[in-house]
């Protein structure tokens, strides 16, 4: 990255080290998420994701807990990855005898030390806390572990109380200690105080471990990576108890394009990452979410899409590319002349001026409803208002069977017809009968597309038993297309087939094409120049 001054200044004067270690705790804080249960060929599945995207440290599990984790653990310790495996445990013998048991190197010991968890969950006092941590961390290192200790809740711990700790954890034998601000009650000045004290004090390296209960994990790890820490513990997507960790892709990014840290990350691998992590927990990402969310990298609105489109820089921090993302544009009522115009040359679509501003003022009808502009919407509005011939679909629903019910399973068998006549008849079971047609659908179409379903939502049109149904579908294709579809009907399974179809169509057409959302540069289409003589001046000839 090419510095500024003002970076280079900003570098000199935090001291911030130019490189430090990612510490991955997906597979353990990251499971913690309510809700959230992994398969042991889950983890095993995002281990592997997480050694090809470059982190140092995977915590792979809390192997104590569960016989399934256990043998997560294991697995993962067995895979000969490049990252270190890590396991968490307490600082009993029983936890430490589970990591003994899984052949880690690496344990990550741990105990609550703030007056607050010591009197009302533990219900001991500090002298006895003190004595665990160091018998824990001898019992560790006597069995050829080296030892990672964290003081739970150590940012509402009393200082000469952690400082102890810490000293004496140092002095058993551990070779790293972790400050975890437990509940994410720090602001990043005082962390940065903490993690610098703690610097004077102490003479091994330093963790930090940040919770984002007031949304300042992110900027808390990076204060405490500025004092002198040397490592991070995040998660992929943030995900964690509660409001979650810090989040991996936001704190990489932050740190090495704000304070030119360095890393072992392969950045381009960063929304695949979050992708795999998001389909396994099967927790999805707001749209708006930093650095992987959908719309990280989407625009809608014209002033934004005319300076995006010259020059990305304008309206983005960093190329969608760099973490392996792609631009996106969105028409909607805020769109303008520049933004339409790339979708349609994406869709093939060649218009008139005249024709365009007709679109442009239908879109904008559309978004003052409160609907939704999808790019199938987009396709036949173009196709409708300019006579362009529509387009032969690659795939056609011919038949289609469902069987629900009371004690029965969902099952939908569905045959699609796709190129010359060749079709292809599949069943699939699901949780409800949209799931199972879905996945049915999925199933045929795999083979030239391997599409997920990125969101699925209902909105109805008309009221009482009868009444019309909106479904709105965004897929996304592994090659990082995102398209959405939508359809309307009083069967909401025959629509959400409908759309669903459609969508599929729009990303087979863009693969043939060897297009994507990438847009181009609007400076090679003299045609629209003529639509408004006010923007027509600021296109590049």
């Amino acid at each position: 990255m090419q510095q500024t001054s003002a970076t280079k200044l900003q570098d000199e004067e935090s001291g911030v080290r130019k490189r430090i270690r990612i510490f991955d705790t997906t597979l353990r804080d990251g499971e913690q998420t309510p809700g959230v249960s992994l398969t042991v060929e889950s983890k095993v599945e995002i281990a592997k994701a997480l050694d090809r995207l470059g982190v140092d440290v995977i915590e792979a599990g809390f192997p104590i807990v569960s016989d399934g984790e256990f043998e997560a653990v294991k697995r993962i310790n067995k895979l000969r990855l490049s990252a270190q495996v890590a396991a968490l445990s307490r600082v009993d013998k029983k936890d430490i005898d589970k990591l003994i048991d899984c052949d880690i190197s690496y344990g990550h010991l741990f105990i609550a030390t703030s007056d607050l968890h010591l009197e009302h969950k533990l219900k001991i006092t500090r002298e006895k806390a003190l004595e665990s941590a160091i018998q824990g961390i001898e019992y560790a290192r006597a069995h050829g572990i080296k030892v990672e200790f964290s003081a739970e809740d150590a940012t509402r711990t009393a200082e000469d109380f952690l400082v102890n700790v810490f000293r004496e954890a140092e002095r058993a034998g551990a070779e790293r200690i972790n400050v975890p601000d437990t509940v994410g009650t720090m602001t990043p000045e005082k962390f940065a105080d903490l993690i610098a004290y703690l610097k004077t004090q102490i003479g091994i390296p330093i963790s930090v471990h940040c919770h984002d209960d007031y949304g300042l994990a992110v900027a808390n790890s990076l204060a405490g990576v500025k004092a002198g820490a040397d490592q991070a513990h995040l998660t992929i997507n943030g995900l964690g108890e509660r409001a979650g960790n810090a989040s991996l892709e936001e704190f990489v990014m932050a740190a090495s394009r704000l304070y030119n840290i360095e890393f072992g990350i392969n950045t381009k691998l960063l929304y695949e990452t979050s992708r795999i992590v998001s389909r396994l927990t099967r927790v999805l990402l707001p749209p708006n979410k930093a650095i992987v969310g959908e719309n990280a990298f989407g625009h809608e609105s014209g002033i934004h899409t005319h300076g995006v489109l010259n020059m990305p820089a304008t309206y983005e921090p960093m190329a969608p590319e760099l973490v392996g993302a792609r631009r996106r544009i969105q028409a909607g009522k805020h769109a303008g002349t520049h933004g339409i115009y790339s979708q349609l040359k994406a869709l093939g679509i060649e218009v008139s001026p005249e024709n365009l501003k007709k679109i442009i003022q239908k879109v904008k009808e559309i978004g003052d409803q409160g609907k939704t502009v999808t790019d199938t919407d987009l396709d036949r509005l173009a196709r409708e208002i300019s006579g362009v011939a529509t387009r032969n679909s690659s795939f056609r629903i011919t038949d289609l069977a469902i069987v629900t019910g009371i004690n029965t399973v969902p099952t939908a068998s569905v045959r699609l017809s796709y190129g010359n006549n060749e079709s292809a008849s599949v069943a699939q079971t699901g949780v409800g009968p949209v799931d199972a047609v879905l996945k049915a659908i999925q199933q045929v179409t795999d083979r030239f597309a391997r599409v997920s379903l990125r969101e699925y939502r209902i909105e109805a049109v008309s009221g009482g038993t009868d009444a019309e149904a909106e479904v709105l579908i965004k897929i996304e294709d592994d090659r990082g297309n995102v398209c959405s579809a939508s359809a309307t009907g009083q069967d909401i399974v025959m629509a959400s087939v409908s759309a669903m179809v459609s969508g599929i169509n729009e990303i087979l057409l863009r693969r043939s094409r060897g297009e994507s959302d990438k847009v181009e540069s609007l400076s090679q289409a003299p045609k629209i120049a003529a639509v408004t003589s006010q923007e027509a001046q600021r296109f590049k000839a």
